[in-house]
Formats: C-alpha cells, sequence, structure tokens
C-alpha cells in the first residue's frame, strides 16, 4: 500500500520495526522487541515516567519488562502505535498475557477491547476457555473482580468437564474454575460427582501415566451428584480421600433435611438459559422478569428476540424453523399448513420438543402435542430458540417441565 493514504496503515510500518526505533524491550521470555521512546511516552503515562525519568532507564539503550512476554507486549505495541487492534491479533495463546500487559500500562480502551472480543466473538470463549484459564491462573491472582477471569469462568463452566480434554486445563486453572462457582449462584453444568472424577484424574497424571490409567478404569462418568451410595461404592475404596472427610460426608446426609441436593453445583443450566438474549433482540422490544418475558409496546411492528440458551448436537443449515400462530409450519421454501389450530388467543402455551440426536422437532400446543414434523430432516448442528411478534404481543420463555 502506498504511503501518506493511511496513517493507520502508516503507523503499523513501525512496529517493532528496528529501523525506526531507539529503545529495546526485553520481554519475560527474553524476546527482543523495538520502540520509538517519544511515542510510546506520548501513548502511555506508564512508559512517560519510565522513560523521561531522569534514571538510568532515560538513557539507556534498553529497559526490561521480567514479568511481561512478548506475546502480550506485541498486541501493547500494535495499540500504541495504531490506537487499535486487529480482531485476528488476539489467540488463545497471546489474549491473556495481553490483558495483563494492557493492565500494567494502564491501556483501560484496550483492556475492554480485549474483553469485547472474548464476550463477542463467535466461539472464542467456548472454544478456549479452558486454555485461557490455564494462562490466567498462572498469570494473575484469583480476585472476584477480575472481570476477564469471570468471563472464562462463565465459558467453561458451560462447558462439561467430561468434554474437556486432559491437557487443555491445568490443576491451578481448574482450582480457579471450582473457586469461583463454589456455592456462587451461576451455572455450572458438571455433575458434581463428575467434578470428583476430572479432579483425580487429573492429579493422577501429575504424578504417573500408571496411575492416571488407573483411576480412568476405577472412577466411571455418572450423570448424578455424588451420593452416599456413589461414595461407599466407587470413591471411598480407592482410599485417596480420608476417612474424616467420607465421615463428615455421611453424617451431613443423615442430619440433613433436605435430601433432594442439587445435581450440581450453582443454577441448573436449563433455569440460567432459558431467558431471552437482550444482545439478539429488536429494538424496540423490552425484556423485563430478568429476562424471562418480552413484549412489544404499543405501535411497535413485526420483530424478532432469540434466547440465550443454545441446543446443540449433528445436523446441517439451511435457515429458519418456524410454527406460525395461524397453525402452519415453513423452513425456507418448504410450507405446509394445518399442522395444528391456531393459537392467538391470551394465554396460549407451546411447547417445542426437540430430539438434537435424532434431529427431530415437535409440537404440543395448549396441552396437545402433535406429530414430529417429517418435513424438518435437516436441522443444524445448533439451535437457538426466537420468537417474531408485534404489538401487544407478549411471550415468556421457560423450561419444559415435565409431569
Amino acid at each position: 500500500m502506498t504511503r501518506g493514504y493511511s496513517l493507520e496503515q502508516d503507523l503499523r510500518l513501525l512496529v517493532n520495526n528496528p529501523k525506526y526505533s531507539d529503545v529495546e524491550i526485553l520481554c519475560e521470555d527474553e524476546k527482543i522487541l523495538h520502540g520509538c521512546r517519544a511515542i510510546l511516552a506520548a501513548r502511555s503515562d506508564v512508559f512517560d515516567r519510565l522513560l523521561y525519568n531522569g534514571m538510568k532507564e532515560s538513557y539507556e539503550k534498553q529497559i526490561s519488562f521480567p514479568k511481561i512476554k512478548s506475546a502480550g507486549m506485541e498486541i501493547i505495541l500494535e495499540y500504541i502505535y495504531t490506537g487499535s487492534v486487529k480482531e485476528e491479533s488476539l489467540t488463545k495463546d497471546n489474549t491473556v498475557e495481553a490483558f495483563y500487559a494492557a493492565d500494567y500500562f494502564q491501556l483501560s480502551d484496550l483492556q475492554d477491547f480485549i474483553l469485547k472480543t472474548v464476550k463477542n466473538s463467535t466461539n472464542f470463549a467456548k472454544n478456549y476457555s479452558p486454555e485461557l484459564l490455564t494462562k490466567i491462573s498462572e498469570k494473575m491472582p484469583l480476585t472476584e473482580d477480575n472481570i476477564l477471569l469471570n468471563l472464562l469462568v462463565e465459558a467453561a463452566a458451560n462447558i462439561s468437564l467430561n468434554n474437556i480434554e486432559f491437557g487443555r486445563l491445568s490443576i491451578t486453572g481448574l482450582k480457579y474454575l471450582l473457586s469461583c462457582t463454589y456455592e456462587k449462584e451461576k451455572p455450572f453444568v458438571t455433575p458434581e460427582y463428575e467434578v470428583f472424577r476430572y479432579s483425580a484424574i487429573l492429579a493422577a497424571k501429575q504424578v504417573s501415566n500408571d496411575a492416571h490409567k488407573i483411576l480412568m478404569k476405577q472412577l466411571p462418568t455418572l450423570e448424578q451428584r455424588i451420593k452416599p451410595q456413589i461414595l461407599a461404592d466407587i470413591i471411598e475404596p480407592l482410599e485417596i480421600i480420608p476417612d474424616k472427610i467420607i465421615s463428615n460426608v455421611y453424617r451431613y446426609v443423615a442430619l440433613s433435611s433436605n435430601l433432594n441436593l442439587n445435581n450440581t453445583r450453582g443454577i441448573s443450566i436449563n433455569e440460567i438459559g432459558y431467558v431471552w438474549d437482550k444482545s439478539a433482540c429488536g429494538s424496540k422490544f423490552i425484556i423485563e422478569d430478568n429476562g424471562k418475558i418480552v413484549y412489544a409496546p404499543k405501535g411497535c411492528g413485526f420483530q424478532s428476540v432469540r434466547a440465550k440458551i443454545a441446543l446443540e448436537d449433528k445436523g446441517n443449515q439451511p435457515t429458519g424453523w418456524v410454527l406460525g400462530f395461524g397453525g402452519a409450519f415453513r423452513n425456507h421454501n418448504n410450507y405446509v399448513g394445518h399442522y395444528c389450530p391456531p393459537f392467538q388467543e391470551d394465554g396460549a402455551r407451546i411447547t417445542v420438543h426437540l430430539d438434537m440426536n435424532k434431529r427431530t422437532c415437535a409440537f404440543t400446543v395448549n396441552g396437545k402435542k402433535y406429530a414430529e414434523v417429517s418435513e424438518w430432516n435437516n436441522l443444524p448442528s445448533k439451535l437457538y430458540p426466537v420468537v417474531s411478534f408485534n404489538s401487544p404481543g407478549r411471550f415468556q420463555i421457560l423450561p419444559h417441565q415435565k409431569n
């Protein structure tokens, strides 16, 4: 690109370019980057105090940052020189380092950009939260006000530990995850027994491969909480939990007035997911009652809102699958009328029956269940509940309650 047309593009030519630099930056991993004193000082108070304080750093050719790795410093330089960071510049390998460095250099706008990228980029936090939790546990102390940590914990808590391969999440990262969700009203999908199983196998892996293999065989996956029978039949014979702790659990259960304990810590994911998503909502729609109800105010035309919960498994995708209030359904050009009677009256209740393994869908309308929609044989790997309506429509979303 010809110089002189874009200030940002021209400034990118200066980033970590020895030709236009007068100071070397030595990072934690001993990699040397290059910068211009004047630009660094003009853009960061921290650099200004360091480079123009009259001390040795003001005159020496090299400055060092023993707690900042080059991966994070490269993002800092990109932001300082250009005022922005390309979204693709952030990866699972440098995001935590960049956030830590942005905090060190008091670049709050860069921190906000990193948080926004982690939160809003398609599947970034979901795909990489175990690795990012591992990195953040190595870099930052465990505090409740760390926004990045909270975002990663929220993402990781929505992934079953059984689906996180050993090696992706470190013991310290797991400790952070469990500490941030212990006795907290936060969604958590992994049953407590599976938490114990994953923790024990992860710890055994640090001892030896043999210990890891033994526990893998002796600790089966179970879709239930740690109950006395599981303690007695599976965990206690392993002799890896002190007898006093086992006895205290038995004592607690014997004396407890609540024998129907939740099968997971925190809030059931089935409860927390059934709310309307404000980030995917028509501009005139109003969401209330902690996200459970959405309505269209007077004069509002047709708009749509999506639910937060995603229903996932195998499949492929054309676009959308709709049951209209007139009783007809459609998908793309596939339209079938008279699936069920119209349901335009107040208080109508519609239940969606989705089997994401078989890729089938059926509906119950006002208490009567209708047949599976055989024409919908192309359901995608992920589905979000969506409603579209106009004033004076009002919808509430709830998890299905089996009789």
